[in-house]
């Protein structure tokens, strides 16, 4: 497509043909229009110096300079504008310059292809503004214009352009000021620097437009900090690059084309800002994407008008990225460039803006085969690691372009390795809005039921399995908002809930966060709301269980509405049931109390697994088998009756078993001996103090005949 026809370099859809030379890097640093607007300053230099000197010699004040004289020729009112202006049309002395000055003016105006033309079209620069910009050019230009300057304005610290000069020389009065709403102040083509109170200010070419001008085509300083142009790598074959871009040009074919913004919606990394530079490549347009999030909220104004200068003058696109683009105004007094792209979480939309159409691409995710092909491709070892592995990071995890890439440039040389890169990549998400749990938990360190250990392994499997089966167009059909996989776990503290949640995350090797839910429980309305959502649209695209703890603290039951506390509490409720119910990803929750949690919610959940306290059975597991790692198992055999008698005599939790034992070992190497039955009694009877509890009298006798 041709950048021309869509895109052209004016801020109010002027349909030039403007030949793409001018735009090269190669163009001249000096061209002839730059040339033709320093030799107007100059002539209409010599003719004002002409004029100064008649009347100074007139007032007797040239030869000499004497004070009085120069005094009574001002208060005679001699430097009028008309009399100027009389006095150049019939002084033989300046009709030369008369002469050269219309030949350039003639050339000046018959110029539609350089750089300078190309400004005062986009920009819509009025004859006044004009000059002003070519006074401004010159000195910048060259320099030792100023000397002349402060000739001209009669002040030896006023060597610069002034808003009365150019007044003065191009005969606009005695001064003419450019007005707030001029575009050369809009758009900072001039930079005004305030003076001294009664000095006029100084007017300078924009560093950026004067290089611009001569031929270069950097970025503009103050956007190197936030800004950078957007490469291009070959897309997907499922991204909707080419419809997206005739979608874009059938709307700019109309008579009146709209201002176009386009929000690509996808996970982080997924590679929104690669697609839309695919769309505004096949429209013939570079694309230079900014971070809003790192431009303060004081400099929003100045970045946002050089965002779209640039745009303009380089004929390029622009890319918003980050939060604060969505929250920040688009400045009305600003033009926007005809095309601007946006991008966001999946969950997030565009507040409309007066005068944009907005556009919305969701764009897809990859399915297992293009990761599969994006992994040999990124990184060729893959190659040479074994199947399972490689189907293992293709099938069972949602890596996207981003992440495949990353891992790509750590060089990793095993399928270990990747899947720890990709970690890397995820855990920065979630920040501390929850915490990574680690462990190195198997299925036999598991001390449950037969049943419940069924049930986790469905739970695993269908984990592990999930994302080949949700590429599936018939399951998508049948299941719109079925691609989560929630479970909830209850029982008692203690019961392995949060071990079991380990297990599973070890074994499916991804990384498990645990959700404290009842430290974002906010006071404030809403406010609850705000926390579990910006978890949720973080984590929806992660690699990750989230293990929701002390679940009931926010998806307990409704309470019947007795004031507006309640009517709002129930809000939040509705809300997040109907949040986590939509969330894609695996999430558990775990509460201590099944009866606590709305009944609504648990009948939508596949899988509801209840941990009882361990029975006789379960406990002696735990309590040899944790002692046997703690203390060997030499040690534990000999403590084998002890731990019997304690597995029978008192219903502990995995838990307090654990935590009682490690009290016990402590104690032992404290008094420098082996482990024995006082430590366990001293550490069980600790570990039961924390609830208010003791050892039952049955325990305490057969226990103190052991010491």
């Amino acid at each position: 497509m041709s950048p021309e026809k869509y895109f052209p370099l004016s801020i109010t859809n002027d349909y030039s043909n403007i030949p793409e030379a001018v735009l090269s890097p190669t163009a001249p640093s000096l061209d002839p229009a730059i040339e033709g607007a320093l030799l107007r300053v100059r002539l209409h230099a010599r003719r004002r110096i002409a004029w100064l000197r008649k009347i100074w010699t007139d007032t007797g004040a040239y030869n000499g300079h004497n004070v009085h004289t120069e005094v009574d020729g001002y208060l005679h009112n001699a430097d009028t504008p008309i009399a100027e202006w009389h006095w150049y049309a019939q002084a033989d002395e300046v009709q030369e310059i008369n002469e050269a000055l219309a030949t350039t003016m003639e050339k000046l105006k018959k110029d539609e292809t350089s750089r300078l033309a190309l400004l005062i079209r986009i920009f819509h620069l009025n004859d006044l503004e004009t000059a002003v910009l070519h006074l401004c050019l010159a000195i910048t230009v060259d320099p030792n214009l100023g000397r002349v300057f402060a000739y001209l304005n009669d002040h030896s610290g006023r060597a610069y352009a002034t808003e009365e000069l150019a007044a003065r020389l191009f005969g606009y009065g005695r001064s003419q000021g450019l007005g707030a709403t001029s575009p050369l102040l809009v758009w900072g083509l001039i930079v005004e620097h305030k003076n001294a109170y009664g000095e006029p200010a100084r007017l300078e070419c924009d560093p950026y437009l004067k290089n611009w001008l001569l031929g270069r085509n950097d970025l503009d300083t103050p956007l190197n900090y936030f800004a950078q142009k957007q490469p291009f790598r070959d897309p997907p074959s499922n991204w909707p690059v080419d419809e997206t871009a005739g979608a874009i040009a059938r709307l700019l074919d109309q008579a009146r084309p709209p201002r176009i913004r386009v929000l690509v919606a996808g996970a982080e990394g997924s590679g929104r800002r690669t697609f839309c530079a695919g769309v505004a490549a096949s429209l013939g347009l570079p694309l230079l994407s900014l971070d809003s999030d790192r431009i303060p909220e004081t400099e929003w104004s100045n970045i946002f008008m050089r965002a779209q200068r640039y745009a303009y003058l380089q004929r390029s696109a622009l890319l918003w990225y980050g939060a604060a683009v969505r929250e920040r105004p688009w400045l009305r007094h600003i033009p926007a460039f005809q095309l601007q792209f946006l991008t966001s979480e999946v969950d997030e939309y565009l507040s409309p803006t007066e005068g944009f159409l907005d556009l919305r691409i969701d764009l897809p995710d990859l399915d297992s085969e293009q990761r599969r092909q994006l992994w040999l491709k990124l990184l060729p070892a893959a190659a040479q690691w074994p199947e399972a592995a490689l189907d293992h990071l293709a099938r069972r995890r949602q890596t996207t372009i981003g992440q495949i890439a990353a891992v790509a440039a750590y060089q990793v040389d095993s399928p270990e390795a990747a899947v720890e890169a990709i970690g890397l990549t995820e855990r920065r998400r979630l920040g501390a809005l929850a915490q990574r749990l680690t462990s190195d938990f198997q299925w036999d360190d598991l001390v449950i039921s037969d049943w419940l250990r069924d049930s986790l392994e469905d739970f695993t499997f269908e984990a592990r399995e999930r994302t080949a089966i949700w590429e599936q167009p018939a399951a998508r059909r049948l299941f719109p908002q079925g691609k989560g996989l929630l479970a909830l776990f209850t029982g008692p503290p203690g019961t392995g809930k949060t071990m079991s949640a380990q297990v599973m995350a070890n074994v499916l090797q991804l990384d498990l966060y645990r959700v404290d839910l009842s430290t974002i429980v906010s006071k404030y309305v809403g406010e609850t709301s705000k926390n579990i959502e910006r978890i949720l649209s973080r984590a929806q695209r992660m690699d990750a269980i989230l293990l929701f703890d002390e679940a009931d603290a926010l998806f307990g039951k409704r309470t019947d509405i007795k004031d507006a506390h309640d009517r709002f509490a129930n809000t939040d409720t509705n809300y997040l049931l109907q949040a986590i119910e939509q969330f894609p990803g695996i999430a558990i929750l775990a509460s201590n109390r099944k009866t606590n949690i709305d009944a609504g919610f648990t009948r939508r959940l596949r899988y509801v697994m209840d941990f009882p306290k361990p029975d006789a059975g379960q406990r002696r597991q735990l309590w040899r088998r944790i002692a046997e790692e703690l203390t060997g198992m030499e040690r534990a055999a000999a403590l084998d009756k002890d731990l019997i008698q304690l597995a029978d005599l008192m219903e502990l939790t995995g838990a307090q078993i654990k935590y009682a034992l490690l009290s016990a070992v402590y104690m032992a190497r404290r008094e420098e001996t082996s482990l024995g039955p006082s430590h366990l009694l001293r550490g069980l009877e600790r570990e039961l103090q924390k609830e208010g509890l003791g050892l039952n009298r049955q325990a305490q006798q057969i226990l103190k005949r052991t010491i």
